[in-house]
């Protein structure tokens, strides 16, 4: 994801300056004009970006959450620790908009990855593969409302349905482990790779702060889905995001599953 964001950044024009945080450095991104910061030197990241004259910031890439005992802090670092540790014990969005809102209040203007690389976000209906048959839409209905309510309570963004059974819902693991998990389940509660069934329905948590952490499928997906005998993917049209999607194209055609968008009010009471 960071490395598309940037690609399209310097491509259309916009110019980039990437800050790559310590511990979790993409070697793609060491091309674009950037420096590398600890998780807790709020205080350095401002400064560079100031200094590099950015005006948007985009969040993007996977961090896992930290252990704040050890976190090496910067004075603003230090100053906003204890509003993060108390935001961090209510959910994922909650910390999130504490940072949001840190950046905001020094004159940035945070704005989503679907904002910076619009060409991302999935459309509505089929996008690739076969036609999902009758049965495989509902499944999609049910996984689709089952993502929305367990999104409420800010505990994951997917779900796995065959047959109207509920196989996994995403937590902390995230998507490919759930998909993993979905593998070895019992081949009778689920499809195989010779007759697909079931669906894995990705959308956005209804509380979340829409411009950080959007569901984001890939190559990965399609084929740990495919793996799990699945017979597709089903994302939120307008609010999930698809990493290299001629590629993921072309493995859902090879490998015989879907990748459809579902409509947003879709599986919402």
């Amino acid at each position: 994801m960071p490395v598309a964001i940037a690609e399209n950044a310097v491509s259309t024009g916009q110019g980039v300056y990437v800050l790559r945080l310590k511990g979790f450095e993409e070697p793609r991104l060491e091309k674009f004009e950037g420096s590398v910061v600890g998780l807790g030197e709020i205080g350095a990241v401002m400064d560079r970006l100031k200094a590099a004259g950015c005006r948007d910031v985009v969040f993007a890439g996977n961090v896992s959450r930290p252990d704040f005992k050890n976190l090496k802090l910067d004075f603003k670092g230090l100053s906003l620790l204890p509003k993060v540790i108390s935001e961090a014990r209510k959910g994922d969005d909650a910390l999130l908009r504490v940072l949001v809102g840190e950046f905001e209040k020094n004159g940035f203007r945070v704005i989503g990855s679907d904002v910076a690389h619009a060409s991302l976000l999935a459309p509505v209906g089929l996008i690739a593969g076969p036609q999902p048959t009758e049965a495989m839409m509902q499944d999609i209905l049910v996984a689709a409302k089952v993502a929305a309510a367990t999104g409420t309570l800010d505990i994951g963004q997917g779900c796995v349905v065959c047959d109207g059974l509920v196989l996994a819902v995403e937590a902390q693991e995230g998507t490919d482990e759930m998909l993993r998990r979905c593998a070895g389940l019992p081949a009778e509660i689920r499809g195989t790779q010779q007759a697909r069934r079931g669906v894995l329905a990705k959308r956005p948590k209804p509380v979340q702060e829409r411009r950080i952490d959007l569901p984001t499928t890939g190559v990965s997906t399609v084929e740990l889905a495919a793996a799990a005998g699945l017979a597709g993917i089903a994302i939120e049209a307008g609010g999930a995001l698809m990493l290299n999607r001629a590629r993921m194209e072309q493995r859902a055609a090879e490998l015989g599953v879907f990748i459809y968008g579902f409509p947003p009010e879709t599986g919402v009471s």
